[in-house]
């Protein structure tokens, strides 16, 4: 299922307005490959949410943090790649969760059949403990 958020809904002014920029500076982001907006089928920029929130990035990394475009592609780019790094770290974990539930459950099994190594031997009737403690009590 996709994610509404990469649904394509601005065209270029509407998304330029919402980000109080000119329209030529997001052609600039396209043409330095730094957004990727879709096209509908008249060719038209059409802007995501995520697009929206990527360029709100840029502007933020250029005006206050003062990276040059070259230097914001290098940020995104291994954004890009630490997000997949933790999609598949994600998914190691979750497959190594399985094997240890899968292996614990198999060990509980083993104990369960085998017993515990202890043997239950009954309890004797009419066995006195002397505790040193009487009744009235004289030690």
């Amino acid at each position: 299922m996709a994610d509404e958020r990469d649904t394509p809904l601005y065209m270029i002014g509407i998304a330029a307005q919402m980000l109080s920029i000119h329209p030529q500076t997001l052609r600039l982001y396209e043409r330095e490959g730094l957004v990727a907006p879709k096209r509908s089928q008249g060719n038209t920029r059409l802007y995501s949410h995520r697009d929206v929130e990527k360029v709100k990035l840029i502007i933020h990394m250029t005006r206050e943090l003062g990276v040059n475009l070259a230097g914001v592609e290098v940020i995104l780019n291994m954004r890009l790649q630490m997000e997949e790094m933790q999609h598949e770290m994600e998914g190691l974990i979750g497959y190594l969760r399985e094997e240890l539930r899968k292996e614990i459950t198999k060990l509980n099994k083993g104990t369960e059949e085998r017993g515990n190594g202890f043997t239950r031997k009954p309890a004797r009737k009419g066995v006195r403990v002397k505790t040193g403690y009487n009744k009235e009590g004289r030690g």
